[in-house]
């Protein structure tokens, strides 16, 4: 069994490669994907997308807002009220992103600690984006106490030395399908040395499509495309991979509950 730790169901083009999202949690399912987590990114859309995804108990959700969504990166009353439905099982996407958008670095660092503060006051972990900002993304989740909750680095691209301190402050990191990627080469040295007990792997879906799948939509059934990779360059099985990511996923995300 795997989890897609980190997609976004609700924006993939359903009417070309999926009919519906029920085909997508099904082409899933078929590759040993049996839960997926459906990822926020702004509070505008949450409730359209936890609308679609409860058909689905095997599919999760998140609160926040994504970094590079600048309108509403000051529109944070919702956030806390929204979040504290019970179907929210994580706080995020959030984060810093320079590479894209240093321009809004001020108002990015207010967000985020903001949902800092909400992750620890509704006991959630974090789910984070961090693109050119390792420094001041470690100091705001120390600054928070982000410790206390937990969460995750997704589609990790950073350092190894980053990596480390996140994983000092009880935060996973998840991969996506860019270890895949000709260009990773130093990231997937990073993935070497990671233990396998703080890794996640997710999909990023609908971007990011691993090879040998480029150039085409991604999808939660190529978190096992990713898994594969992981498993090749650490030179264990598939089975420990997938056994181990699962078992840090729902320890990360205690909210989150196996479907039967």
């Amino acid at each position: 069994m795997l989890v897609d730790s980190h997609c976004h169901l609700d924006r993939l083009d359903y009417g070309k490669k999926h009919t519906d999202m029920a085909q997508a949690v099904a082409r899933a399912a078929k590759r040993g994907v049996n839960h997926i987590l459906c990822v926020s990114v702004d509070l505008a859309t949450f409730p359209t997308m936890k609308a679609a995804i409860a058909p689905f108990p095997q599919v999760f959700a998140s609160c926040g807002i994504h970094p590079l969504h600048k309108d509403e990166l000051k529109d944070l009353d919702r956030l806390a009220t929204l979040a504290a439905d019970p179907q929210v099982v994580a706080i995020g996407e959030t984060g810093l992103d320079y590479f894209y958008a240093s321009e809004t670095a001020e108002v990015q660092r207010e967000s985020f600690a903001h949902h800092v503060n909400v992750a620890v006051e509704l006991d959630k972990p974090l789910i984070i984006h961090t693109r050119n900002a390792q420094q001041e993304t470690l100091d705001i989740l120390r600054e928070g106490q982000a410790n206390k909750v937990g969460g995750v680095l997704h589609c990790f691209t950073e350092s190894l030395e980053m990596a480390e301190a996140a994983i000092e402050l009880g935060f996973y990191i998840s991969l996506s399908g860019i270890i895949t990627f000709r260009s990773a080469e130093a990231l997937r040295e990073v993935v070497k040395a990671l233990p396998l007990e703080r890794l996640l792997v997710e999909t990023d879906a609908p971007w990011l499509a691993p090879v040998p799948f480029r150039g085409e939509e991604n999808e939660p059934a190529y978190t096992r495309t990713v898994a594969e990779c992981i498993a090749n360059l650490k030179g264990v099985p598939i089975e420990e991979v997938a056994a181990q990511t699962t078992a840090n996923f729902f320890n990360l995300f205690k909210l989150a509950k196996k479907a039967n």
